[in-house]
């Protein structure tokens, strides 16, 4: 009896360490995959969707204008009450009448309005999916950006953690420099502050860390929990990502790009606008059918026929031409059309202010890629320079002829050029991306 007990107790033991792995294992998200979560759980997104959802169903309906109308209708009535059939002699009757009915009714000619509005729906669905469109580009850039500072903070979390493991060094350094009466016991202590100061930046830089892994997963919508991203070795940049000419990104954004395509199709609808605006001066045609028939029966009398003989002999057929022509509309019609011709060009403006803006981002995001690689490229010598003169500095300690001081001192400028490097290879790599999101290249190679 205790053998089947231990091998419950080993079978139990082994799922609950099995759950507590599978528990704390992470799924690391690649910059592919979060760019793909955020366009498909997008809350903006989605709304888009259903709105072009809509423009399918209003499509559906502006076809169906084009279509005859149909209707049918029945009904029966009782009558109740005395009725004289002789001077002075009443009886009591009840009447029975049904009706039955079927119309067709088809527009032959409103002013080309039918047309136009059907046009219009297919244009307003079209707009609505360049919207969508920029909606996604614009999460896409976003996500990027997002995803390039976590790979940011946690280079300058390496960096932390790489100058407070120098810093223990130091410190046993001078420890065994102090023990051999070398040094003072004094630069133990100072020794002991940097230490402290370099476990202050790394705790700092940590925070810094889960705080752009924190914002990442917010706007994916995902939760923070065992949250993680695949870290890209972002090379040293070179010059070949810059764009020599502003030119091509120019002509191939006005082109392309949704909100200048947005503001085109603006300029369409308004123009359809005028069109149906204008139907109203001209007169319209319509045709119509009807067919009608009745029965009747009374308690008085048994000799009316049956009810589908007299339904039979009590038809009727109904043609009609409807032509209305209008005269004086109270100024409606004329305030309608100018409206819409206002709107028109007012459409026509936006789509020139897009074009203003459009060129006005790309111009700004061009400057600031070449600035942030000349940023970059002062930074790499300021560290080149930088870590020789801390070399230089750190073989004069050694040898007794500088001060934990100023040791220090080229440390910290040593530490901030590694800083500014970072930060300047990562605002070029950025800047850069933004050049290629107006070019339409992929943003996550």
């Amino acid at each position: 009896m205790k053998k089947p007990k231990m091998k419950l107790s080993t079978l139990f033991l082994s799922l609950v360490l099995g759950s507590f792995m599978s528990f704390g294992q992470q799924k690391i998200w690649t910059l592919q995959e979060c760019v793909n979560h955020a366009l498909e759980n997008n809350i903006s997104v989605k709304q888009g969707e259903n709105t072009l959802l809509i423009n399918n169903e209003d499509v559906i309906a502006a076809k169906g204008q084009f279509l005859p109308s149909l209707s049918a209708s029945v009904s029966h009535n009782i009558t109740l009450g005395g009725l004289e059939i002789d001077p002075g002699v009443f009886v009591d009757q009840t009447f029975n009448q049904s009706r039955v009915g079927f119309s067709v009714s088809q527009n032959i000619f409103n002013g080309f309005r039918t047309l136009n509005l059907y046009k219009q729906s297919v244009l307003t669905r079209e707009t609505n999916q360049l919207e969508l469109n920029r909606i996604k580009d614009d999460i896409s850039l976003n996500v990027v950006n997002a995803y390039l500072n976590v790979l940011f903070n946690k280079e300058t979390l390496e960096t932390a953690r790489a100058q407070y493991e120098f810093s223990k060094k130091q410190l046993n350094q001078v420890q065994e420099l102090v023990d051999a009466g070398v040094q003072p016991k004094a630069n133990v202590y100072d020794a002991e502050a940097t230490l402290s100061r370099d476990a202050q930046q790394v705790t700092l830089a940590e925070n810094s860390f889960n705080l752009a892994l924190l914002s990442l997963s917010q706007l994916l919508q995902v939760s923070y929990n065992g949250f993680n991203v695949e870290i890209i070795d972002i090379d040293s940049p070179s010059e070949a990502l810059l764009y020599s000419n502003i030119d091509p990104v120019l002509n191939y954004a006005l082109k392309n790009r949704s909100e200048i395509k947005v503001a085109e199709k603006n300029i369409e609808n308004a123009a359809l606008n005028t069109e149906i605006s204008k139907s109203g001066y001209l007169p319209s045609l319509s045709f119509s059918y009807g067919y009608s028939s009745r029965a009747s029966f009374t308690n008085l009398t048994d000799l009316e026929d049956d009810f589908f003989n007299q339904i039979n002999d009590n038809k009727g057929h109904s043609f009609g031409l409807n032509l209305n022509i209008p005269i004086f509309s109270r100024f409606q019609n004329k305030t309608s059309v100018a409206k819409s011709k206002i709107q028109e060009d007012n459409s026509k403006l936006n789509l020139e202010q897009a074009k203003l803006n459009l060129e006005a981002n790309i111009q700004r995001a061009f400057t600031d890629a070449q600035a942030a690689f000349k940023a970059f490229e002062a930074a790499k010598k300021s560290l080149e320079s930088q870590s020789l003169a801390f070399s230089n500095s750190k073989e004069r300690y050694d040898i007794g002829v500088m001060t934990a001081f100023d040791l220090e001192q080229a440390r910290v400028q040593l530490i901030n050029a590694e800083s500014s490097l970072i930060n300047a290879k990562y605002d070029f790599v950025f800047k850069t991306k933004v050049l290629d999101f107006y070019m339409g290249k992929s943003l996550t190679e």
